[in-house]
């Protein structure tokens, strides 16, 4: 299949296309669908890449900064493309970012866990600008693959830009929780947005032995990892192949928790206090590390949210999702303990606290030696051994 793209040789687009295979994040089977769909022909001409290296995101307009629009289109940073679910209008980013280009390190490196093969049927669930849903076609041909988006204009636009570069996969408006049980049954399927429950369409909707992978995570924190699920008898089963971070699936979305609504204007002197030994080198890891993605997994119905250190000192929140529950550590430099303050029906801390002694007891496990089962009955994750599951 041959797509006619604008300046098809730039030395950016070839340089990361040499990164990607040398880093390993793309084998060499992808490479010809990486040289046929170019990224650029996928983004608009307003975009806002953000910057791995700031954690933050600024406007590249195509019409204004051509040479600054490819080199983000090129690069391996991801490329917000759309703010607050459509509302945002103007230059400057919005408030939450809602469709995105993903950085193409992490597209390929997931569809090496995807395992596909030619000819193979994909459900593609996410489907953003359409590079994705684009790649899967070139690789597998035709009408092998169907694409779900549940923004309307996402969807007319990325549809646009499939057929525009001469790809056809089924472009379809709808809640990819619900698969796309028409084009049933599918050997693979890819999520490329964050998810807190694999949908039992999926596992109905694809063959026994076929694949689920897809990012998953707690409401915990934003510290994902790539599920890989195998299908059999009615049950999807596998381990963990990779820290990730991705939007999050909009029906699956948690609801900002208003601080004020758990801790009252006296809430410090009403909690419980104690002291912990656990320290901030210990407990604050850092972005893409296994421990908040073990704390989720063993603490349900909690948020964490780490503040910025100031004066040397760095509280840690803690809220409860079926209460009013709370609790913060607080972290000081040069100090051997932190203070801990805790109220409401849970005491949140603690749960924690034993969830951490329970990964240092486990060897400090990575995101690989976890594993998930999806059931009807509901999801169970496991380190090493589904035998040994708890319920998440």
């Amino acid at each position: 299949m041959t797509v006619e793209t604008e300046q098809l040789d730039r030395p950016g687009r070839e340089e990361l296309g040499r990164v990607l295979l040398e880093t390993r994040s793309m084998t060499p089977d992808w490479a010809p669908a990486f040289a046929a769909v170019d990224r650029a022909l996928f983004l608009p001409d307003l975009m806002w890449p953000f910057s791995m290296e700031r954690q933050a995101s600024a406007p590249v307009d195509r019409a204004q900064d051509p040479d600054g629009w490819y080199a983000a289109a090129d690069s391996d940073d991801p490329v917000v493309t759309q703010w607050d679910d459509g509302r945002h209008t103007g230059r400057e980013p919005g408030r939450v970012a809602t469709s995105s280009s993903s950085a193409p390190s992490v597209v390929y490196s997931l569809f090496q866990d995807l395992a596909v093969d030619d000819d193979m049927r994909v459900l593609d669930v996410g489907t953003g600008t359409g590079e994705t849903a684009g790649a899967l076609t070139h690789r597998c041909g035709g009408r092998s693959v169907t694409t779900v988006e549940v923004d309307p204009a996402v969807s007319v636009r990325a549809r646009e830009r499939l057929y525009a570069a001469g790809l056809d996969p089924e472009v379809i408006v709808g809640d990819g929780r619900e698969g796309y049980a028409s084009n049933a049954p599918y050997d693979r399927v890819l999520a490329t947005v964050g998810l807190r429950e694999i949908p039992g369409a999926w596992i109905t909707q694809t063959r026994p032995g076929g694949l689920i992978v897809a990012p998953w995570g707690t409401h915990f924190s934003n510290a994902d990892a790539v599920a890989r699920l195998r299908v059999e008898g009615g049950q999807a089963s596998g381990h963990f192949t990779r820290p990730v971070e991705f939007m999050k699936l909009r029906a699956q979305r948690l609801p900002a928790r208003d601080h004020g609504d758990y801790v009252a204007t006296d809430g410090f002197e009403r909690a419980d206090t104690s002291t912990t030994a656990v320290t901030e080198a210990d407990f604050v890891r850092g972005r893409y590390t296994a421990l908040p993605f073990a704390l989720g997994l063993r603490v349900r119905d909690c948020v964490q949210a780490v503040a910025d250190k100031r004066d040397g000192a760095r509280p840690v929140w803690f809220y409860g999702l079926g209460d009013r529950s709370w609790a913060c550590v607080m972290f000081r430099e040069d100090h051997p303990e932190a203070r801990v303050w805790q109220a409401g029906p849970r005491r949140l801390w603690d749960d924690v606290e034993a969830a951490y002694r329970w990964w240092v007891s486990h060897d400090r496990p990575d995101h690989t030696r976890f594993g998930l089962t999806v059931t009807a009955e509901g999801q169970r994750a496991w380190l090493d051994d589904p035998a040994g599951s708890w319920a998440v």
